[in-house]
């Protein structure tokens, strides 16, 4: 005849934690905060300096030119 045992209760300090807060307590990395930091900061830089943006000239581009060139080359 088998004796039925029963486990001792956990203490609540030892208990599991429910999924929500299962990720509470870890480190963010240093490039976590530093690469939005820096995205911002070059977006907001490229934003102040389109004040000092002209109309485009008549005359194409060198980056017009080139890409019209190896259009040719390959069509």
């Amino acid at each position: 005849m088998s004796a039925t045992t029963q486990s001792p209760s956990l203490p609540a300090a030892r208990r599991r934690r429910p999924a929500a807060h299962a990720g509470a307590g870890t480190r963010l990395h240093w490039w976590a905060l530093a690469l939005p930091a820096l995205a911002f900061g070059l977006l907001l830089l490229l934003l102040a300096g389109s004040g000092e943006a002209q109309a485009a000239t008549p005359d194409p581009s060198g980056l017009l030119q080139v890409s019209r060139q190896l259009l040719r080359a390959v069509g």
